[in-house]
């Protein structure tokens, strides 16, 4: 029988690489893997492809003969850069997207998986359902761009899945942490922020929060997202499905960065800045339809996924790492 071929677009970034080690783990099929700046130093059982995805020749030629394509390649970044920079995150995102998707339309991929976002979602006090999303309604001004950018790549997922023998999956997914996640405080998100504040100081010392630290945010291992592709791949039996993957309930940023410190075991006393960005939303994710769709629900909870992120971070990152 022929082995199948699986692409993860992005494999050198933080969700498709740990997607592509998962796949690669659980063998069963060739795992390969694309970068275009940063090659990883290695991703075991993936074979690594250099491709620019905003060019249409080196897509067409990456995506031949590929059975299931992850596309977990994008532009992304933190709070600053959606405030200060939000094109950055429209152009390139739109034109990968859709040369990939061409590309596995016209050489006759299987499936299709897209990680997609919730930033389209309203700021909601109870679990948001995939329904929840209103397109007649504004979206948050800050998310204006990358949100609607979203919204027409779901949607050429959608349009793919009805011209097209493949099945396409996307996934709203939460905020996601965990092994190879940017942990620096200009392009991290607020996870990966917060884990390098409070790692880099000293005992004593002192964290600063942007902003109230009162915006919530629903928070999920990124084990649970690679579990999530790995499900979609084996059950999915529609031909497009929407689903949401996170943890079902959402944290206040001032309550991570203590339960981050917590488990670092530091003493260090939080200070507040107002002046810089913060966007105070509230967000948490209702994923009973992927349970009952595919049988996914996450399994890493947040204070294990901190403490296993922070073990992460000191054999890898800190210190220890740099000896």
């Amino acid at each position: 029988m022929k082995k199948k071929k699986i692409l993860v677009c992005g494999a050198s970034g933080f969700v498709g690489r740990n997607v592509a080690e998962r796949l690669a783990e659980r063998g069963g099929a060739a795992v390969y893997g694309s970068y275009f700046k940063n090659r990883p130093a290695s991703v075991s059982g993936v074979r690594m492809i250099k491709a620019d995805l905003t060019n249409a020749r080196d897509v067409s030629e990456l995506v031949a003969g590929m059975d299931v394509i992850v596309q977990a390649a994008a532009t992304t970044s933190g709070a600053r850069d959606i405030v200060s920079r939000p094109h950055i995150h429209v152009t390139d995102n739109a034109v990968m997207n859709s040369l990939i998707f061409r590309a596995a339309h016209e050489h006759g991929a299987a499936h299709v998986i897209f990680p997609s976002c919730t930033v389209m979602y309203p700021s909601s006090a109870i679990p948001l359902r995939e329904s929840d999303f209103d397109a007649n309604a504004a979206m948050h001004a800050n998310y204006f761009g990358v949100g609607w950018t979203k919204v027409y790549i779901e949607k050429m997922c959608e349009f793919y899945s009805r011209i097209g023998a493949a099945k396409y999956t996307v996934v709203r997914h939460s905020n996601v942490y965990g092994p190879h996640d940017k942990y620096d405080l200009e392009r991290s998100h607020v996870f990966g922020a917060t884990v390098a504040k409070v790692m880099g100081a000293p005992q004593g010392g002192v964290v600063v929060v942007w902003g109230e630290g009162t915006e919530e945010r629903d928070l999920m291992h990124v084990s649970d997202l690679a579990a999530f592709v790995e499900a979609a791949i084996d059950r999915q039996e529609g031909r497009f499905e929407l689903l949401n993957a996170g943890l079902g309930t959402s944290i206040a940023v001032r309550d991570l960065v203590k339960k981050v410190i917590s488990h670092s075991g530091k003493e260090l006393t939080i200070i507040f800045d107002r002046s810089k960005p913060t966007i105070m939303t509230r967000l948490c994710l209702d994923v009973e339809k992927a349970k009952k769709t595919i049988g996914w629900e996450p399994r890493v909870s947040l204070d294990e996924g901190i403490k296993s992120t922070l073990r992460w971070y000191g054999e890898n990152i800190g210190p220890a790492a740099r000896r």
